[in-house]
């Protein structure tokens, strides 16, 4: 199965070879796993007046594309794949307007180690953008829903664009798991789990200083 991954920063997404896509292709899915950050990709007009962050996408690229892996940190993606039924497998949602395509990054996520969830239409994909519940957090597949339906869309700006400023004075040795367990905490799950507070306390003194 030929696909394509885009992974780069969204501000470069017009820079990207217009012939990039020419030999892929029509049915290819192609994996966009990018996250607009205003701080870094300077402002996308029209993502800022409503348009969903992977519509956007789809528009520059000219082609269909599945929303996926934007919402986990690449430290779990390299670590903690898990068999199919294992406790505490992390759960992804999958979006796309292409039914066939959605499938197939589906079968592919359980085949590397994750549960996978269908998340709906592209446009649906604002559910687990910066800024919500469903960002990052590692959710099981019994979680992940909850999340996703926790999700405000009108406040999710606002976390993202905070929680961007706090990762940008992070010091060097504030390992990834720690965010997870932060994104947990924040989002309902570990509330009795000391070392998530622990991690919490370190990133409230953190946001202090870049307050």
């Amino acid at each position: 199965m030929d696909l394509l991954v885009i992974a780069i920063p969204m501000k470069s997404l017009p820079s990207l070879p217009k012939d990039l896509l020419s030999e892929l292709p029509a049915s290819s899915p192609i994996k966009d796993t990018g996250n607009y950050y205003p701080l870094r990709d300077g402002v996308i007009p029209e993502i800022e007046r409503g348009m969903i962050e992977s519509e956007w996408t789809s528009h520059v690229l000219g082609r269909p594309v599945i929303k996926v892996f934007h919402n986990i940190v690449a430290d779990s993606l390299l670590r903690r794949a898990l068999p199919k039924g294992a406790k505490g497998r992390i759960a992804l949602p999958v979006s796309g307007d292409d039914l066939k395509s959605k499938q197939l990054v589906m079968t592919l996520l359980d085949t590397i180690g994750f549960d996978a969830i269908d998340g709906g239409l592209l446009s649906d994909s604002w559910c687990y953008q910066p800024g919500t519940p469903a960002y990052c957090p590692d959710p099981t597949i019994d979680q992940l829903p909850i999340l996703l339906r926790r999700a405000k869309r009108d406040k999710a700006p606002a976390n993202r664009d905070q929680a961007a400023k706090i990762m940008a004075k992070l010091p060097p040795d504030f390992s990834p798991q720690e965010l997870v367990r932060v994104a947990r905490l924040s989002a309902g799950l570990d509330t009795f789990k000391p070392r998530s507070w622990l991690a919490a306390l370190r990133l409230g003194f953190v946001a202090l200083r870049a307050a």
